[in-house]
């Protein structure tokens, strides 16, 4: 019997009133949030004795700061280099990104990019905007290396793999798609030379919006399931009856992902300016985006690449043949004779609910765009920028950034060179979505505050 049948059946045995079922599923979702980070699901990455120690790879004058400061000190500078955040109301000194069991072994889990801060507050469920996995992989494997420490397939794989060349985006196709290649339907670990797939930067959605959503990914191309969400626990060591013994864990992973929602705007909002950007949305916006309140209602519309211009790496990087192999592998199946829908050879991305948005920045696929009002001025966008704080640019709902005309490689420190969003290269543009074009600068104003009350 499927969890969702097992509640229904509770329901209807014992008439338990709907109140009661709430808090059972309450409870699904709190042991959600206890496995993701609480229970390694992967090998562990490094130790706490090498996270550290990892500031003596630091370059100057970094290395020499953390050499006169305590280990609670270097620690909250590991914490900023790379993206990591303390978990909300804990005191541990554990971050939300990483599992950290009794022996001080860290494990990477789902909040090291769905699991950053809200302009500084730290926030489950948030696209983790400053994460740099490739920055952490690359100075955990030098520590290693001079501690005499063994390496992980983490610390391998960087070397040939991209994990995201810009902090704040992932080369997720790696987690799924990639080590996809190594199974069959069955998960069953097979021997076989890789095939060639396009690796590609993206900016991790919000899990707010999962609630909404009946299929996951930009392109929409799988059905929402608990089953989909165990993608990224396809490394070698875990055989296909691993997933089997963890399938009823990750149903209240789903619980806890469906049970979240957005933050509200804590700043100032013009009710009149707001209420005709409401009007000028539902007008303009709403058709693909969906409305909002008691009443809303989401579309799940894939917009044709033809139309909508933005970046087509992500679109044409998934072969239609990787596709299929999802559609057919155990990771689709609701029972023995039932399999979710698929679109093999979508044509667009969907556009998302756009639910606490103002929270969300970067905006695109790819984060691209660094506040809403470059979303509604296209031919303002910067080519190059990077966010200077953790601060939110008020006047523009997103980042606070500096843009530049180049990124510079003279730049010593690779973890700074990192934080410049450069959308001249390869699956980085920030070009397309011009509809905003067709409102008035007050119009697109008044859309700007509206927003901010989603």
């Amino acid at each position: 019997m499927t969890y969702r049948n097992r509640l229904t059946a509770l329901m209807v045995l014992t008439c338990l009133p709907l109140a009661m079922v709430r808090a059972e599923q309450g409870g699904a979702a709190a042991r959600g949030y206890r496995l993701l980070t609480e229970t390694p699901v992967l090998p562990s990455d490094f130790d706490q004795h090498v996270f550290d120690e990892v500031w003596q790879a630091w370059p100057e004058p970094l290395c020499r700061e953390a050499e006169n400061a305590t280990t609670q000190q270097r620690r909250k500078m590991a914490f900023d280099r790379y993206g990591l955040t303390p978990r909300p109301d804990d005191d541990s000194g554990k971050p939300l990104q990483y599992v950290v069991d009794a022996e001080g072994r860290w494990t990477m889990n789902c909040f090291a990019c769905h699991g950053g801060s809200v302009y500084g507050d730290p926030t489950p469920g948030a696209p983790n905007n400053r994460f740099g996995l490739q920055t952490l992989s690359e100075e955990i494997r030098r520590t290693k290396f001079r501690l005499g420490e063994p390496l992980t397939r983490m610390d391998i794989g960087s070397l040939v793999v991209p994990l995201g060349t810009t902090h704040g985006t992932t080369n997720a196709v790696v987690f799924g798609m990639g080590l996809m290649q190594f199974r069959d339907e069955a998960l069953n670990v097979i021997d076989r030379l890789p095939e060639k797939f396009t690796h590609h930067d993206m900016d991790a959605p919000p899990w707010w919006y999962f609630h909404k959503r009946p299929y996951l990914y930009i392109d929409g191309f799988a059905e929402k399931g608990h089953r989909g969400l165990m993608q990224f626990m396809l490394v070698p060591e875990n055989g296909p009856e691993y997933f089997r013994e963890h399938e009823d864990e990750f149903r209240d992973v789903f619980a806890y992902m469906a049970s979240l929602r957005p933050p509200k705007y804590q700043g100032r909002v013009d009710e009149k300016l707001s209420l005709r950007g409401k009007h000028l949305f539902d007008q303009s916006c709403a058709e693909c985006h969906g409305t909002y309140g008691d009443q809303g209602e989401y579309p799940n519309r894939r917009i044709p690449l033809s139309e909508i211009g933005t970046d087509p790496v992500r679109l044409t990087a998934l072969p239609s043949e990787g596709r299929a192999k999802y559609a057919a592998s155990w990771f689709a199946q609701r029972g023995p004779l039932q399999r979710q829908a698929t679109v093999v050879d979508p044509d667009g991305y969907v556009a998302p609910p756009l639910d606490g948005v103002w929270a969300s920045a970067p905006y695109f696929h790819n984060g691209s765009v660094p506040t809403l009002w470059h979303v509604l001025h296209p031919a303002q966008r910067p080519q190059v920028w990077r966010p200077i704080s953790q601060q939110m640019d008020q006047a523009h709902v997103g980042l606070e950034i500096e843009v530049v005309e180049k990124v510079p490689l003279t730049e010593p420190d690779v973890a700074i060179r990192r934080t410049y969003f450069d959308t001249r290269r390869f699956g980085k543009s920030s070009a397309g979505h011009d509809y905003p074009d067709q409102l008035t600068e007050q119009e697109k104003w008044a859309v700007l505050e509206y927003l901010k009350t989603l």
